[in-house]
């Protein structure tokens, strides 16, 4: 009775450190991704400012950046992040590392979806004298919330993972509680419970994403 009351306090905690590492990465790196994703967009050969050099270099950090395993992302980035939290180790510093992994992958997603917005909707609003920024933000970012919904989903699901791995740096979480007790101390009862918890967890958030999904689209 004890030992089951002390794996379900164990996991509630974690399950709330993991909620709180990925809500706050995923708050930041959308704000933040969006900006150099709208930059993709209007520089792109196809968009509406076309500028080849702003375009390639722009697109050349995004893909250096998303090139980066997170594990070693969260190594290298300790001297900056105990700059911006005043320590490498912990579940808020784990905050860190995770949105600035997430900010290429959230960008390149919404410059996707907002390319792939119909041209023929494009054109009409020239052809009612629409400025580029009314373009850009009544007919391209309108067009795109669906999408980039979908965008956002996709990246809670992949933060949920990179989370796990921020657990061997003392991030704390669902994964933190797997290696520790489960890995290390061979409780398989430990493993079986962090894995059908992350399982639901993903399950869950795909669910209010498909539902949100079909009420824009």
């Amino acid at each position: 009775m004890l030992a089951g009351s002390g794996m379900t306090q164990v996991i509630m905690t974690a399950m709330g450190q993991t909620i709180y590492m990925v809500f706050w990465a995923t708050l930041f790196s959308v704000i933040l991704g969006f900006f150099p994703a709208i930059v993709l967009t209007l520089t792109a050969p196809d968009g509406l400012s076309p500028n080849k050099a702003v375009y390639e270099t722009l697109s050349f950090v995004v893909n250096v950046f998303r090139s980066f395993p997170f594990i070693i992302l969260l190594v290298i980035l300790i001297p900056f992040t105990r700059l911006v939290v005043g320590k490498a180790i912990g579940t808020t510093a784990s905050i860190v590392p995770l949105t600035v992994s997430a900010i290429p992958f959230i960008a390149r997603v919404f410059e996707n979806a907002l390319r792939e917005t119909d041209p023929g909707v494009i054109e009409a609003a020239r052809s009612f004298g629409a400025t580029n920024t009314q373009i850009l933000f009544r007919v391209y970012v309108k067009e795109s919330i669906p999408r980039m919904l979908n965008g956002v989903v996709l990246l809670i699901i992949s933060l949920i993972g990179y989370s796990a791995m921020a657990g061997t740096v003392g991030g704390g979480g669902i994964g933190d509680i797997a290696i520790r007790y489960g890995y290390q101390q061979y409780r398989t009862d430990y493993l079986v419970v962090c894995s059908i918890v992350l399982i639901v967890f993903v399950q869950v958030i795909q669910m209010i994403g498909n539902q949100m999904y079909k009420k824009l689209a």
